[in-house]
């Protein structure tokens, strides 16, 4: 399984202590695995760009080969939709085009409406986390404290959305 990310979603992700659960699967160097986790070049910039714990966490994967940076070749892709979005989006997407990847981890609608009008398979935050609870990799036994922790580390969803998606 390929999966690109962006930005936000890595960063929330590792605040929320879940990162490496998700990625746990991918290959140290030398190994083999069927998950492989990509970021574009800019996208590892941005993160390298902030000096906190989540940042300084996803550049130790980064740099223990569990998740590969790459640079993009589709730049006029990129270059296309970096007129709506952000530049990481714009480059995440493009990277997910150019691997053929089995989804791009965005958070952004208006980077996920590009996304799928491309043809891509796109999940967020929240479904990865809906993923690793229903694979049993983490247990949430309280929704509202998850909810309050995703508030707490300023992750906007609103309450009626993160109750559908969390349904049991």
């Amino acid at each position: 399984m390929k999966v690109v990310f962006n930005s936000s979603p890595l960063i929330f992700l590792a605040r929320l202590d879940y990162l490496a659960t998700f990625v746990a699967g991918a290959p140290a160097p030398q190994e083999h695995s069927s998950d492989e986790f990509y970021l574009p070049e800019c996208v590892a910039n941005e993160i390298s760009a902030k000096r906190d714990e989540a940042g300084e966490y996803i550049r130790r994967l980064i740099d223990g080969g569990r998740i590969e940076v790459r640079a993009i070749n589709l730049v006029s892709l990129a270059n296309s939709l970096n007129a709506r979005l952000g530049r990481g989006e714009s480059e995440a997407i493009a990277l997910a085009t150019e691997l053929q990847a089995d989804y791009v981890v965005l958070d952004d609608f208006a980077a996920r409406r590009e996304a799928m009008r491309l043809g891509l398979n796109v999940r967020g935050t929240l479904a990865v986390i809906r993923k690793l609870k229903s694979e049993g990799k983490i247990v949430i036994e309280n929704r509202d404290e998850l909810y309050e922790r995703l508030t707490e580390i300023n992750f906007r969803v609103k309450r009626s959305l993160f109750d559908a998606i969390f349904q049991d």
